[in-house]
């Protein structure tokens, strides 16, 4: 499982012209489903993302955490973020979940994170999304379970 985190001062996702999750400061998360991936996969990427220091202290060093600053979780599905892009101009999503492994994964991730922070949105799996955020830093890193 895959989570491209970036830390954001505002985030928020659209569907159809609607806004459909958004959070304050916080961490907006593009998440990526693979086959092998299982719920103890989505348990270990959501402690990482609770816990990961990325907020500045006030020394300005990041050793604040999501969990430390009460900030707003966004998870966004993006199979995408799964490709293999080793080889050719063309992206391979043979490395991808099916869409229903996929689906159930990133919606366990989401229930389990409203349980665990409660300052969570997300995006819809499968829906055509508009991403609006203000990468803040720019700080951005991709986690991998």
């Amino acid at each position: 499982m895959k989570g491209l985190l970036q830390r954001v001062r505002g985030a928020r996702v659209e569907v159809a012209g609607e806004i459909v999750g958004a959070v304050d400061q916080g961490l907006l998360v593009l998440v990526a489903v693979e086959p092998e991936d299982t719920r103890a996969n989505a348990d270990k990427l959501l402690n990482k993302l609770l816990n990961y220091r990325v907020f500045s202290d006030a020394e300005g060093k990041m050793n604040l955490s999501l969990a430390d600053v009460g900030g707003g979780l966004l998870l966004v599905s993006q199979f995408t973020l799964a490709a293999d892009t080793k080889s050719g101009l063309r992206p391979s999503f043979s490395t991808a979940a099916t869409p229903a492994l996929g689906e159930e994964l990133f919606d366990y991730l989401v229930a389990r994170a409203q349980q665990l922070h409660g300052n969570v949105a997300s995006g819809i799996f499968g829906a055509d999304m508009q991403v609006h955020l203000v990468n803040d830093g720019p700080v951005t890193f991709l986690l991998q379970t």
